[in-house]
């Protein structure tokens, strides 16, 4: 069977991400998803243009009109953060030296295991990543702030809707932490060794090498209660984000995503997670007890769909969100999921639609007092 590579371009957290993917010819455009398709959770269809009260959990539809919420522009009333930026070297870190996968390659399926990709095409690479810190107006110098780290920075957008939400007394006075990824996407690049992995490397990186510099370079205190962390991305960013909460709880309680990749992404493939970030939902989540998590999702109706030739029925996103939202469900987790009708993946009018909501979701049961240091 004949395989077409496509070239997508989406925009992430602020920035242009190119991801290529191999499909069958017709399947250029992702189909457009019925949310009351037989097998997908039950939902809650909301009028066009509102979005779940922050006060509900469960599954709700949106759409088709995505006009931004106030939050989402620039509020003269509000007070301004400031952004601090600082670049990060691959030569510095002694958790990603850097890896890239040659252009206009991918891998081939092992004959012997349709869910493991094999890439001869990957070698040690050197990158740069850019790093932006947003610091409310409102924090007081020396106090052990709460902090939401998101991928694929810088994040404008979520500059700004903090601005307007903290202002308005809806979420805590909270330091936002934009670390660009380091190159690449998906199987064998360093993008998709940091986002897919199914472990608690990336998390560690974070703390061991990014926090520090962020408390230094920009003068804050960052909180260590877990409650008072969050972690936030779009697609392998939202995958990286649930990663990071989930092997590494006792550091974050609070996840945000769009258009999570909760597929079978991962490389090097792992025996111990043989299916990647579709294990989430297929085998993790199911055999473990609740995790203190609090969880906020979306996924669009003309989300990624890809058969690639792996052909291992574990690349389609919106499934893999639904999915995960099933799941999340039967374990009693605090969660909200939203499906965006007219939306494709990590769609920039959605996003500035539903994030002021979702943050003021995610941090609604949040007080300050909580936090002991």
């Amino acid at each position: 069977m004949k395989i077409t590579k496509i070239i997508s371009h989406l925009t992430v957290a602020g920035g242009l991400i190119l991801i290529a993917w191999s499909v069958t010819p017709g399947m250029a455009q992702p189909p457009t998803r019925d949310p009351h398709t037989a097998g997908y959770v039950s939902a809650t269809e909301l009028p066009d243009g509102a979005n779940p009260s922050p006060g509900s959990n469960g599954n709700f539809i949106i759409g088709p009109t995505h006009d931004p919420a106030p939050e989402s522009t620039v509020q003269p009333s509000a007070p301004q953060g400031t952004i601090y930026h600082f670049t990060m070297d691959s030569r510095d870190s002694k958790i990603y030296p850097g890896i890239a996968r040659e252009p206009n390659s991918f891998g081939t399926p092992d004959p012997a295991n349709s869910a493991k990709l094999i890439v001869t095409t990957s070698h040690p690479a050197p990158y740069t990543r850019q790093v932006a810190v947003y610091v409310p107006k409102q924090y007081v110098a020396g106090t052990a702030a709460p902090f939401i780290v998101g991928a694929d920075g810088p994040d404008n957008l979520l500059f700004t809707v903090l601005d307007n939400l903290i202002a308005e007394g809806k979420v805590p006075a909270m330091i936002a932490i934009s670390i660009g990824n380091g190159s690449g996407d998906a199987q064998g690049s360093e993008r998709g060794l940091e986002y897919d992995t199914m472990s608690g490397v990336y998390a560690e990186f974070v703390e061991n090498e990014v926090l520090p510099l962020v408390e230094s370079k920009c003068g804050v205190k960052l909180t260590k209660d877990p409650a008072g962390r969050a972690a936030t991305g779009g697609s392998s960013g939202g995958s990286c984000a649930l990663i990071m909460a989930w092997y590494h709880p006792e550091w974050y309680h609070r996840v945000l995503t769009y258009s999570g990749t909760y597929i079978n992404q991962q490389w090097p493939w792992n025996p111990e997670t043989p299916h990647g970030a579709w294990g989430f939902h297929d085998d993790l989540i199911p055999k473990s007890g609740p995790k203190p998590l609090r969880i906020w999702m979306e996924v669009g109706d003309q989300d990624l769909f890809n058969p690639n030739i792996m052909r291992d029925d574990m690349h389609d996103w919106v499934l893999a969100n639904e999915n995960m939202a099933k799941v999340l469900a039967a374990k009693n987790y605090q969660y909200q999921f939203v499906f965006a009708r007219n939306a494709r993946h990590v769609d920039s009018k959605v996003r500035k639609q539903t994030l002021p909501e979702a943050l003021e979701w995610l941090w609604k049961d949040y007080h300050a007092a909580k936090v002991t240091q």
